[in-house]
């Protein structure tokens, strides 16, 4: 199962470089640079993928027939069958020379054409499989890659059909045979709005015949309807794929936004060495290394695993790891205020390993949270002069978590920010607090301005959602949302400082060095899109800053963002049968329910 809690997989899975389809196409034309033959590279990749999904039906074959009661496998006596769906591009010259390999091997094969005329499948089969390898013919020079790889495998007697035909004839009982595997190979990683027409009907009709069949749906490349460079599938038209071949690079958009969604589980297909393409085609072309190098720099960086830590020091006390100050909590009036924020976020802190908290909330809140947190300090959120002297003492000041958004928590929050900065303490800014911030950037005030020079020194973690980043940058959902990477960057131009643009596959922008480095972090699941996650991900981030016992990456955001993940991951996923632990499950999952999840995985990461 994708994003299942393989929790061995904290310490030892390596991260992968992660790229826009503008930078793959680069990494082809660099390799053709060199010299070599772009219809040998379609053919590799064809090759390639053809092995890979014959291991993917055995897997499944051996998967579905196996009997655990006589330990033994029955191997499936009909012949292998696959559907593939071509299109006109150079996805479709995949798709053709698949159908091709895949004859050749012993599958029963039906291409099915979207968007290629008669004429484009009307050729001289006869003429074309007479050719060999020595044959001279000027015009192959002029025909594109598709075109060759449709030419050899209609010589070979490949079945097909035109989706066209069948919707003209309203035969939609007769588009091919039940398949085992339908292999999609219509669109690449070009595709940057939504298909019409025939290509949308199309990929209606290939989900449905996947789901009433129950055959596994494989994606050449990328899912046909996902946009490769930002993750984003136009009005849920787009191709449903349980497997996806990545070829060249891996393409951010598989990883992020809608793309976790609609990829399935991905397997990367390299193909080429394009560094060593990319330093050549420098090297020729005389373009300077620096620009080179920025070329083919990754655009983000996929996380699976989490920093290790070591154990503590026998010799140490609660001093040794740190005092957080929690801002929020507040009443506001006519109403019951959101003080279950703010303990959730203490409760959080104290789960990562934070030595002590104290919580500044409306003091109606104080008996709820001692009652939950009875090793917390309390203070009252509106004694400006306490929570002053508290921020003095504090190692992190986390502040924003139900703090309330009338114009007195606003001034609450300007005048604990700037005493905040003014004592040069570690920061975590959330909910209500980016809410502030962002009336602060549209009222120009000068702390916005403070902020962003204080953070070129210190440690500010800023935690949005994609509506808390469309305020904070005066956008609407859709912009954010559109292109995450983009929106990301400009937050922290704008503001400075660390950043999560939280959602499935959450982007974590951190300065290293005076360098932007940007995070994908591919675990979580869809049990904590609800209330309170947010606080208990800035608590997880509050706590890991306070412990100046451990290494910087493992006080990192991105390491908060993969503990806060991990967690809700073991809470959906695994089951403890010597216990009998409940399997807590995703529509169930509960904010409260993390804090002892969190525990469990930061004692995992010990070694």
């Amino acid at each position: 199962m994708k994003n299942s809690a393989n929790l061995s997989l904290i310490k030892n899975t390596k991260p992968i470089a992660l790229y826009s389809s503008k930078q793959v196409y680069a990494m082809e034309q660099a390799w053709f640079a060199e010299g070599y033959d772009s219809f040998g590279l379609m053919k590799q990749a064809a090759w390639q993928m053809v092995q890979q999904i014959e291991q993917i039906h055995e897997q499944r074959e051996v998967s579905a027939s196996h009997s655990a009661s006589t330990n033994v496998y029955h191997r499936s006596v009909h012949s292998r069958r696959v559907s593939i769906w071509v299109g006109k591009g150079n996805n479709g010259g995949d798709g053709w020379l698949i159908a091709h390999y895949l004859q050749q091997a012993g599958w029963q094969v039906e291409v099915i054409t979207v968007g290629c005329s008669e004429n484009d499948l009307n050729i001289d089969v006869q003429s074309v499989a007479s050719k060999t390898p020595s044959d001279k013919d000027g015009s192959d020079n002029r025909i594109t890659d598709a075109t060759k790889a449709l030419r050899i495998t209609l010589a070979s007697s490949c079945n097909y059909q035109r989706f066209e035909d069948m919707i003209d004839h309203n035969d939609w009982d007769k588009i091919g045979l039940p398949a085992d595997i339908y292999i999609d190979a219509l669109f690449g990683i070009g595709l940057d709005r939504a298909p019409e027409g025939a290509y949308k009907s199309a990929i209606s009709t290939f989900n449905r015949l996947t789901q009433q069949n129950d055959a596994l749906a494989i994606a050449v490349d990328i899912p046909s309807g996902l946009v490769a460079s930002t993750g984003e599938v136009f009005e849920r038209i787009a191709i449903q794929a349980d497997v996806t071949l990545c070829l060249i690079a891996c393409k951010l958009g598989l990883h992020t936004k809608d793309g976790t969604d609609y990829s399935g589980d991905i397997v990367d297909i390299p193909l080429i060495p394009y560094q060593v393409a990319l330093h050549q085609t420098a090297k020729y072309h005389m373009i300077a290394a620096k620009t080179s190098n920025q070329a083919f720099e990754p655009v983000a960086t996929l996380l699976t695993a989490a920093h290790s830590m070591k154990p503590r020091r026998q010799n140490s006390y609660k001093g040794s790891y740190g005092h957080v100050l929690v801002i929020g909590g507040n009443r506001v009036d006519g109403s019951q205020g959101m003080g279950g924020a703010a303990i959730l976020s203490a409760a959080s802190t104290m789960a990562t390993g934070a030595g002590k908290i104290t919580v500044a909330c409306h003091e109606n809140f104080h008996g709820s949270l001692l009652t939950s947190l009875p090793d917390a300090m309390t203070i009252n959120l509106h004694d400006a002069s306490g929570v002053k002297d508290l921020i003095k003492q504090a190692s992190v000041v986390a502040i924003g978590m139900g703090l309330g958004r009338d114009q007195k928590a606003k001034a609450l929050f300007i005048d604990y920010l700037q005493a905040a900065i003014a004592d040069e303490k570690l920061i975590v800014i959330d909910a209500d607090g980016l809410y502030h911030l962002a009336s602060l950037q549209i009222d120009n005030h000068k702390l916005v301005t403070e902020l962003r020079e204080y953070s070129a020194h210190h440690r500010v973690c800023l935690t949005p959602h994609s509506g808390e980043a469309a305020r904070l940058l005066d956008q609407k959902v859709s912009e954010i949302e559109s292109d995450r990477l983009q929106a990301i960057k400009q937050c922290a131009m704008t503001y400075g400082g660390d950043w999560v643009l939280k959602g499935a596959g959450s982007l974590v922008l951190e300065q290293e060095k005076g360098k932007e480095q940007v995070y994908v972090c591919n675990v979580g699941n869809a049990g904590m899109a609800t209330a309170g996650m947010g606080d208990v991900l800035s608590g997880v981030t509050a706590g890991l800053l306070a412990q100046q016992d451990l290494l910087a990456e493992a006080r990192s955001l991105h390491q908060a963002v993969l503990i806060h993940g991990f967690a809700g991951d073991v809470l959906v996923n695994q089951t403890n049968s010597d216990t009998n632990t409940l399997l807590v499950g995703q529509r169930g999952l509960q904010a409260q329910d993390m804090p002892a999840a969190i525990r469990h995985v930061m004692q995992l990461m010990i070694v």
